[in-house]
């Protein structure tokens, strides 16, 4: 299984009143894992998307396990969970950097559209570096 790890540092501001992150940030957390990882792969979300086809979001799911706080530095580990020629599911696990401490895990689900948003299949050279 292809895996990737993205390391982050909390900034202030994405906390709350509370000094802990904003549930909000771990979807924006979780994009800048996928997008980092297709890179790695060798293939960005802009060629996908020169080629013709967005890998539009249909689900997103959080678990919150622990808090994360200011400055907190933490890992988000992404592998592709499920895999079909429309859509893709995304699993994602956020630790804290040292001890692996799982501060949350989700998932998110991508369907493939052509610009005018009908569903079209997957680059097959996506597909297989997926695979």
């Amino acid at each position: 299984m292809k895996q990737h790890i993205t390391a982050l540092r909390v900034r202030y501001a994405e906390t709350d009143q509370m000094g802990v992150v904003h549930h909000s940030n771990y979807a924006v957390w979780f994009e800048m894992a996928r997008v980092e990882f297709m890179e790695a792969l060798g293939l960005s979300y802009r060629e996908v998307e020169r080629r013709g086809v967005y890998l539009m979001l249909s689900g997103l799911e959080v678990k919150y396990r622990r808090a994360a706080r200011f400055d907190d530095r933490l890992e988000v580990r992404v592998w592709v969970e499920d895999l079909r020629s429309r859509k893709a599911r995304f699993a994602y696990e956020v630790t804290r950097q040292g001890s692996g401490e799982v501060i949350a895990t989700g998932a998110t689900e991508h369907i493939a559209t052509d610009f005018e948003y009908r569903l079209v299949s997957m680059p097959q050279d996506l597909l297989d570096l997926f695979h």
